[in-house]
């Protein structure tokens, strides 16, 4: 039988990607350029954590403006996909955001990105 395939979301702010009207269109270059490094970074830190053997892809949906921020910061939202396999544990998010929190020094550094250490949200 095929597997099952499961998503959960990633919230987080970066606070060195200055907010900007083209992050509200999916068909700008700006947008398109900037999910393609989110997506690469989400992966990259998915695969390298105990999700890893099932994990499938994280996709960037959407860059929101932070209020009150004087446009500064971003908020970014993803959904990431996994394989929900009969032989796999079920997914940790507890342990994931853990994992997640350790990869990105506190939740401080994703890339060359710099992150509100209080932004981190995975759910399902």
């Amino acid at each position: 039988t095929a597997a099952v395939l499961e998503h959960f979301t990633v919230n987080f702010t970066i606070t060195n990607l200055p907010y900007t009207s083209d992050l509200e269109k999916p068909d700008s270059a700006r947008f398109r350029a900037t999910r393609r490094v989110m997506n690469t970074l989400l992966d990259r830190l998915m695969k390298d954590s105990t999700i890893g053997p099932v994990f499938q892809g994280c996709e960037t949906t959407d860059f929101r403006y932070v209020p009150g921020s004087d446009r500064d910061q971003t908020r970014v939202d993803a959904v990431c996909t996994y394989s929900k396999e009969p032989w796999a544990a079920p997914l940790d998010r507890v342990g994931l955001y853990h994992q997640v929190s350790n990869k990105t020094r506190g939740i401080t550094q994703l890339g060359p990105y710099s992150l509100d250490k209080d932004s981190l949200y995975i759910n399902g």
